[in-house]
């Protein structure tokens, strides 16, 4: 672990504001754990995006705290007002939660460079893009992102990436780009090694062998390819956990063998993945998913579930290099790559996984990333010059 170095303020003086466009209580992934270990030092705001409502007159923010000492923002507006007036209207009440903490040091730590547009008045002490996702590449992604992300690495003092062909995209646009491709929670997931839960009530009556998924099923998924799976593997049970977004449910295959089970909890997760017989990520190869780097996909192996992938760049390195996770690109390669792996020999690749994952943690990932804020800290940079970027930066 980096030395602590004594250029922050304290943790009571200390303010993490978090611009964030996944929910809280979305699925639990890279921002809940980096967040968690932020509040153990300092004050966390995760400031989400706006809900739009028709039972109020103006906008409010409501908060409340995590149980992992997070506090949560959610800016409500009326959903009659213009988009104008909502950017305006996240505008004033990011400067209403931000004055009682006039005397704190403030980190302002973006997902989106979309908040740009209500937060790019303020100048914090320190600015971090921890950009997780190639968002402009999504579907449904807003036309000014491209720019607005421009303008962030612009501001940004540090810019964190997800992965490392994502690092490898983005290290030419900023001086200071670091690479910190998704950790894992080794403690929750070996929960489903130890084969003491119960089998949840939604998934005991399906036969075996199941091959599971979790996460999100959006456009980043090959639904073709689950279809096709399924057919050539009638007798394998195909267990599909997570929330449907972004394209239509009735555009989801439905045959016997496939069991989409809806969303679950964080915490139930270890007992969905005991009852499975290996996993699989069949992601789309398309623009989406060209710079992912799937954090279940040490999730997977901490659970001691073998696991089998389409060739997503970030699976294949390290993961299919070093024979931890069996790449495919087709049904038929996913269908014999899942045959072998269930039949073979799990000792020694368990040995060889656990080898692999003993030095990482999102503890670890946490700690990496603090002893870079506070060696820019250490840099002091003059509050003449950030107030000279803040100056020119107002989109």
């Amino acid at each position: 672990m980096p030395p602590q170095l004594q250029n922050l303020p304290s943790s009571q003086q200390h303010l993490l504001v978090c611009l964030s466009h996944l929910r809280w209580q979305f699925v639990h992934q890279r921002p809940q754990h980096l967040m968690s270990y932020a509040a153990r030092k300092c004050r966390v705001i995760f400031l989400e995006e706006p809900i739009f409502s028709e039972d109020i007159v103006g906008a409010e923010l409501r908060m409340h705290n995590d149980a992992s000492g997070v506090r949560v923002a959610i800016p409500h507006v009326p959903s009659s007002i213009s988009e104008e007036n909502v950017v305006e209207a996240q505008r004033s009440l990011l400067d209403q939660m931000l004055e009682p903490y006039a005397d704190h040091h403030i980190t302002f730590w973006y997902y989106t460079p979309m908040a740009l547009r209500f937060s790019d008045h303020q100048v914090p002490h320190l600015c971090v893009y921890d950009c997780m996702d190639e968002l402009s590449a999504f579907r449904g992604a807003p036309p000014e992102l491209t720019l607005l992300e421009s303008r962030l690495f612009d501001l940004a003092d540090l810019v964190f990436t997800g992965g490392q062909s994502l690092y490898e995209s983005k290290k030419s646009r900023h001086a200071s780009v670091h690479a910190f491709p998704s950790s894992i929670d080794k403690a929750h997931f070996s929960r489903a090694r130890q084969g003491k839960a119960a089998d949840p009530e939604d998934q005991k009556h399906i036969p075996r062998p199941r091959i599971g998924f979790f996460g999100v099923v959006d456009e980043r998924m090959d639904i073709d390819l689950v279809a096709a799976l399924a057919g050539l593997r009638p007798e394998w049970q195909l267990v599909m956990i997570g929330p449907v977004v972004k394209i239509d449910p009735a555009s989801l295959p439905r045959r016997p063998n496939i069991h989409w089970l809806g969303m679950k909890s964080y915490a139930e997760l270890p007992a969905y993945l005991a009852g499975w017989d290996a996993g699989f990520m069949p992601f789309a190869i398309n623009e989406a998913t060209r710079f992912i780097s799937p954090t279940k996909t040490p999730e997977f192996l901490a659970a001691g579930l073998p696991v089998v992938s389409t060739p997503i760049q970030d699976v294949q390195r390290p993961y299919g290099k070093l024979g931890l996770v069996g790449i495919a690109a087709t049904a038929e390669e996913m269908a014999a790559q899942l045959e072998t792996v269930m039949s073979g020999p799990r000792d020694e690749w368990r040995k060889a996984v656990d080898r692999h994952l003993a030095d990482m943690s999102w503890q670890s990932t946490w700690a990496a990333m603090e002893h870079l804020m506070r060696r820019h800290a250490r840099l002091n940079v003059p509050a003449s010059e950030q107030s000279a970027r803040g100056a020119t930066a107002h989109v």
